[in-house]
């Protein structure tokens, strides 16, 4: 039995559809280019869990930026709860964060980023310990890992050269990021404060604003 004929495209018509199918490929690979992992990582001896099922719109992705804030700049929009990382060019790398679960607890205005941690030991402050009577066992400080609420990296917030005690953080608790459930630090997914933490050094400008 014979095969049917197929009229087969000349080498003009295929070089117009590869160009066709570039061009219109192109406008996703821009908007793209930022492709955010959130599988399982091995950190420092220890094991940083997948964030399974996450929400696309939580998701780390490079936006547009219209603010006068210089590239290297941090803003966090707590009403949005999201952080951006400003870049070169009218972008920015926006994150989902989780935020104080009262306007009161949160930090607001400007700060630096004066002092960075791999697996930071955690202590909760008087405060905490006072609104969750859980964290007093934990009054003399917990050592780094994988249960350790600050996660696997923290940047500590000062100001004229003091610790305010906030800090960008991980988060033990993936599902939180969102929303407005912790004690006033900005919480990240895991695999976002990891990213975080590789681009900005210490003396990086933060802003908290609050609307």
């Amino acid at each position: 039995m014979k095969r049917p004929k197929m009229d087969l495209p000349d080498s003009a018509t295929v070089a117009r559809l590869s160009r066709r199918a570039f061009t219109i490929g192109l406008p996703l690979f821009v908007a793209g280019c930022v492709t955010a992992d959130y599988g399982s990582v091995n950190d420092g001896g220890h094991s940083i869990a997948a964030v399974e099922n996450i929400d696309p719109s939580l998701a780390r992705t490079e936006v547009s930026w219209n603010g006068n804030e210089k590239p290297g700049t941090i803003v966090v929009n707590v009403p949005q709860r999201r952080l951006y990382l400003v870049e070169a060019g009218g972008k920015a790398l926006r994150y989902s964060v989780g935020v104080g679960r009262s306007e009161a607890l949160n930090f607001r205005g400007s700060a630096v980023i004066g002092r960075k941690e791999q697996w930071p030991r955690w202590t909760p402050t008087a405060n905490m310990m006072h609104a969750i009577p859980r964290y007093r066992a934990y009054a003399g400080g917990m050592a780094g890992g994988p249960d350790n609420p600050l996660g696997p990296r923290a940047l500590y917030l000062y100001r004229n050269g003091h610790d305010t005690y906030f800090r960008l953080h991980g988060t033990t608790e993936p599902e939180t990021i969102g929303t407005a459930v912790s004690s006033g630090c900005i919480r990240l997914y895991n695999q976002d404060i990891l990213d975080l933490y590789s681009r900005v050094p210490v003396g990086t400008q933060v802003k908290v604003v609050q609307g």
